[in-house]
């Protein structure tokens, strides 16, 4: 079983873009079609999330019970979506983030990070360690966060709210798990 989480929602929009779409809406719709992918794949997917609420009443509850979800049903890999946001409007790209202590978290979050650079020509980001991120330091299972792109960027913003590219970063997604998983069986 695969987990995605949709993160941010209910009262927590997340980053609102420059084009004022929010976070929460744009990782939902992506995680649902990445969902709908891996399933006619035949491969089993876990949702944190499946609509506009949260999981407890507060961010910080919400947050724990979701690495509890997690960490109770033991995924091989945990995946989750973001959209991201910088104070330089020219900032852009997807990036993937993993813990600085996981050896199968820094592989996944390379494999992923591959995925979005073969997709975007333009992206040279890196994929990036982290040990400060809750969700990376408290699930048990190889977790990886999926920016995948700046929502203070117009031309990434204008993008991500389309749904024929939420479509092609759903693939994407997809395509960079299946990867994950074949490695993780060799």
């Amino acid at each position: 079983m695969r987990k995605l989480q949709s993160a941010h929602g209910c009262s927590d929009p997340g980053k609102i873009g420059v084009n004022g779409k929010k976070e929460k809406d744009i990782n939902l719709s992506i995680a649902k079609k990445v969902e709908e992918k891996l399933k006619k794949k035949k491969i089993a997917v876990k949702m944190t999330r499946r609509e506009d609420k949260g999981l407890a009443d507060t961010k910080v509850a919400d947050m724990k019970e979701r690495v509890k979800l997690i960490n109770r049903t033991k995924p091989e890999l945990a995946v989750s979506i973001h959209q991201n946001s910088y104070t330089q409007e020219e900032i852009r790209g997807a990036q993937v983030f993993y813990f600085t202590n996981s050896k199968e978290g820094k592989e996944a979050a390379e494999i992923m990070q591959e995925m979005f650079r073969l997709f975007d020509k333009k992206n040279k980001r890196v994929c990036k360690g982290n040990n400060t991120y809750y969700m990376l330091k408290k699930t048990e299972v190889p977790t990886i966060i999926v920016e995948c792109g700046f929502l203070s960027n117009w031309e990434e913003a204008k993008k991500l709210s389309k749904k024929e590219y939420q479509e092609k970063v759903a693939q994407v997604i997809c395509d960079g798990i299946i990867h994950i998983l074949q490695k993780q069986e060799e």
